[in-house]
């Protein structure tokens, strides 16, 4: 095979040597100048040279002449372009010759981009969906938690929120148009017919609680005020839920038992997917809080949360503070001491989501350099054995008349080929393992151009990088000592 390749070497290389200046043209120019190299013995006796006629000069090389106008003609842009094309399919024909050597190349650099590819996905998809939170938490909400849960002492209480608190808050606090008092109970199971369930969280709120979560209604009604004053066994439906017990029927006037207790299911929230720690929102049961006082035997004068939504979003800022003095005064908390509850808004919450998504990215990140700078190691040294094995090649070449140049632009055509094969089967790689956890329910990942233009540009810089110096030690060899090879 090594016989065969020389020679397809030799026919991509030598007809168009004459092309390119050497020491072996001028040597001939040279040899036998023309006004004192005698060509016969009748000259010789004579005492006068024979003057070359013109088909001897044409002969001798396209360097007679003005070699300044050749050399000149040689650097246009059409020379170079052919001699760019011819150089790439010599590298391409070395590469199809090192089948196995390329291979391993392509691998490492496929790891390393398929990582990389996975990371931008994710942050992507990190990026979407702590938008998409934010915008569901709402910029003219605020959320109450009872508890400190920034600083939790040691026996501090965890239910703080008063029946009180929600009342004066309605009342005293200006631009308020929505208090919706909360408490959950988890893992609860569910039963419709021979369909059963473990429904992961209930949650206990008084009326227009899809309202104040920004979130409609699938199909039939909100929690009512009647049915909290009633204590009624009403229930709003998760997406989840629904399918799981109810499958691709409407549920809403149909009946099933939460915790053994029968309750009508008066309405189907939209579906909105997983949350930020990976919770998925859907798998959830709204009834009325009165209702779960009195069956679940939950607190009756403390609830978890608060709700509240203001008509004005532009002084959010004045709202918090408001309300924490507010609150403060009602809990009888003096001057210096810390809260016994937490006030989150929208730009807490996109604070908190930044700081994960700031770490994981961090992380990630220099997952994936490592992975991307093994494989340019890993092409740095198959590059260093292949100048070795190929010593005669180059030497071959420099002697017919390639320059530093043209041996530097083949090795690194042949480092950015193989790069950027890697990377195309990275990308595809890296889109597949997104697919996969995203699945799991691990990740969510949102594909874009991004995605290509940073693998491939990646792929290009490690070839660059990490091939040019292979291509300059090939480049340096003295010709002499490359074509036996290297004794």
């Amino acid at each position: 095979m090594k016989r065969r390749f020389r020679l397809r070497f030799l026919r991509r290389w030598v007809p168009y040597t004459h092309h390119i200046p050497t020491t072996f043209h001028h040597a001939a120019h040279m040899k036998a100048p023309l006004d004192t190299a005698p060509s016969s013995p009748t000259d010789q006796r004579s005492g006068t040279a024979k003057q070359p006629d013109n088909q001897s000069v044409q002969q001798a090389g396209p360097y007679t002449g003005n070699h300044g106008s050749n050399i000149g003609s040689h650097g246009s842009l059409a020379h170079r372009l052919r001699l760019f094309w011819r150089i790439r399919s010599m590298a391409l024909t070395v590469l199809w010759a090192y089948k196995l050597r390329s291979a391993f190349v392509i691998a490492a650099i496929a790891l390393g981009i398929a990582s990389l590819t996975v990371i931008i996905a994710a942050h992507d998809g990190a990026n979407r969906r702590a938008d998409e939170i934010t915008d569901n938490f709402g910029p003219d909400a605020l959320l109450i938690l009872g508890a400190d849960i920034t600083n939790r002492a040691v026996g501090q209480r965890s239910y703080t929120l008063t029946w009180n608190d929600a009342q004066r808050i309605r009342q005293s606090l200006p631009g308020t148009y929505l208090v919706v008092p909360m408490q959950a109970q988890y893992d609860v199971s569910a039963s419709y017919g021979n369909n059963k369930w473990g429904v992961r969280s209930v949650i206990g709120a008084t009326d227009n609680y899809g309202e104040s979560w920004n979130w409609p209604l699938a199909e039939g009604r909100d929690i009512s005020a009647t049915d909290v004053e009633q204590g009624a066994r009403v229930c709003l439906l998760g997406d989840s839920v629904a399918k799981e017990l109810f499958g691709d029927t409407s549920p809403v006037g149909k009946s099933f038992f939460l915790n053994k207790i029968p309750f009508t299911v008066a309405g189907v929230l939209t579906p909105r997917g997983l949350a930020g720690g990976g919770g998925n929102l859907d798998d959830r049961i709204i009834i009325p809080l009165t209702t779960m006082m009195q069956r679940f035997g939950v607190e009756r004068r403390y609830f978890r949360a608060l709700r509240i939504k203001f008509v004005d979003a532009e002084r959010m800022d004045d709202n918090v503070i408001n309300l924490e003095s507010l609150l403060r005064h009602l809990h009888g908390i003096r001057e210096g001491e810390p809260n016994d509850f937490t006030i989150l808004s929208a730009v807490e919450v996109q604070k908190f989501l930044s700081m994960i998504k700031g770490g994981l990215t961090i992380f990630l990140g220099i997952t994936a350099a490592a992975a991307i700078l093994v494989g340019g190691f890993v092409l740095a040294n198959l590059f260093y054995l292949s100048v070795s094995e190929r010593m005669r090649e180059i030497g071959l070449r420099r002697a017919l008349g390639a320059d530093r140049n043209a041996i530097i632009t083949q090795f690194l055509i042949e480092a950015v080929a193989l790069t950027v094969i890697g990377a195309v089967v990275g990308i595809f790689i890296g889109l597949a393992m997104g697919q996969m956890l995203a699945r799991l329910g691990l990740i969510e990942i949102h594909l874009s151009w991004k995605i290509f233009s940073y693998a491939l540009a990646s792929a290009t810089a490690v070839g660059l990088i990490f091939g040019l110096r292979p291509a300059r030690h090939a480049a340096d060899m003295d010709p002499i000592q490359a074509l036996r090879g290297g004794d």
